[in-house]
């Protein structure tokens, strides 16, 4: 019988604990899709770690850690240029001068957890170092600091397999030991919605974001406008669409939100805010929390509506009815109990009434009661059509519950 010596064997088995086949994600993490906020919509790379602990303390004295926003993250310009001597990389020290340690312990003692950014390139978008060929050295240092949440994009990845990169990462922040939330950011060129279950926690599904309606620029759209992709998605996936591959710890991701900048108003914040809960997005805020509006704060923090996102049966919305020449989408979301979900969107740059035809869903089935999760009302059942006149570009929103007997 052949036998391995010491050395052998204790090579052989660093190799089967970095090695996919014992490597996984984490699970238990994300059951219900993500709320956060992340640094890069309004600060891009003017961060530090004086605003992180600005954003903290005020997340905590504007109500939405309780609310249930829970990381704070840090997206791309946080290291140095270059990696250390031993190839390992550095927080910038003007930036964050008491280091990541110390600021994970400042946003933990606070209640929250930290988020960092990496690539899956050999630099970050920005231009700062990515982590390729550096994945397990990289998971080992943020698990050392306290890192909660990875986001990983995909920039300067050249011809690399989306698949084995993020499988790499994963396999990594597993082997590092610590439970790290894995959002991948690969703007949905390679359908991670068909490989990332079992990959990662979150997956983008097109390109960035920016605070507008409707807007294109470059790659960054309008939140509507990257509403209508994940429909056009639904439809071009057949039955259910992407929403199929989505549920508790792993969900689609749209990208985080624009509620509360310039280039909304606030009725359209309110139905940015309200749709992403009807598709059970991840809710990662891009504002300045430091600084916001009462309107913006009550709609960021209203529990009825987080609620319909949180629900446990991790359902994602769809869009059920789209009708431009009245101006109106109207969206659905099955939720635990028997319950619904039903919002109604003026996509008009007008006023205009809206009608909600109920006996056209006949998924909903026995009639409830319609509660406005806005205006916090029961105003009808739902065996009967609802109308209203609704802004432009606002929704009306409801909760169907079962009737109190």
């Amino acid at each position: 019988m052949n036998r391995l010596n010491p050395l052998s064997a204790l090579a052989l088995g660093a190799a089967l604990l970095a090695s996919p086949l014992s490597a996984q994600k984490f699970e238990d993490l994300a059951q219900t899709p993500p709320m956060g906020w992340n640094s890069w919509n309004t600060f891009a790379s003017n961060i530090n770690e004086d605003l992180v602990k600005g954003v903290a303390d005020a997340m905590v004295a504007n109500g939405m850690r309780d609310a249930g926003y829970e990381y704070i993250v840090l997206d791309d310009t946080w290291s140095l240029r270059e990696r250390d001597e031993n190839g390992s990389l550095v927080a910038d020290p003007e930036k964050f001068p008491s280091g990541m340690k110390a600021l994970a312990d400042y946003v933990h003692e606070r209640g929250f957890k930290l988020g960092i950014y990496s690539c899956a390139g050999s630099k970050t978008c920005a231009g700062y170092p990515g982590s390729q060929g550096h994945e397990y050295q990289d998971a080992r240092l943020w698990a050392s600091w306290g890192i909660d949440y990875l986001k990983y994009d995909w920039c300067y990845t050249e011809t690399r397999d989306a698949r084995e990169a993020y499988t790499t990462m994963r396999d990594a922040l597993y082997t590092a030991g610590r439970p790290i939330v894995f959002s991948i950011c690969e703007w949905g060129t390679a359908k991670p919605w068909e490989w990332a279950e079992d990959v990662g926690h979150l997956w983008r599904t097109t390109g960035d974001i920016y605070d507008s309606w409707d807007g294109y620029k470059m790659w960054e759209m309008g939140w509507k406008r990257i509403l209508d992709l994940q429909s056009e998605l639904v439809k071009e996936w057949g039955p259910n669409g992407i929403a199929k591959y989505a549920g508790p710890g792993h969900w689609n991701d749209p990208d985080m939100m624009e509620v509360g900048n310039d280039g909304l108003t606030v009725a359209e914040s309110r139905a940015h805010f309200s749709l992403w809960c009807m598709i059970a997005a991840p809710l990662m805020a891009g504002n300045d929390v430091r600084h916001m509006s009462d309107e913006i704060t009550a709609i960021m923090t209203d529990p009825d509506v987080i609620a319909i996102n949180q629900d446990p049966l991790g359902k994602q919305g769809f869009k059920a009815l789209d009708e431009d020449a009245a101006g109106i989408e109207i969206f659905l979301k099955e939720l635990s109990d028997g319950e619904w979900a039903v919002c109604a969107l003026n996509t008009a740059d007008e006023a205009r009434e809206l009608t909600i035809p109920f006996h056209r869903f006949y998924m909903l089935g026995e009639p409830k009661e319609l509660y406005d999760v806005w205006t916090k009302e029961v105003v009808g059942m739902s065996d009967e059509n609802y109308s209203r006149v609704v802004e432009s570009h606002d929704v009306m929103m409801f909760r169907l519950r079962k009737p109190a007997e």
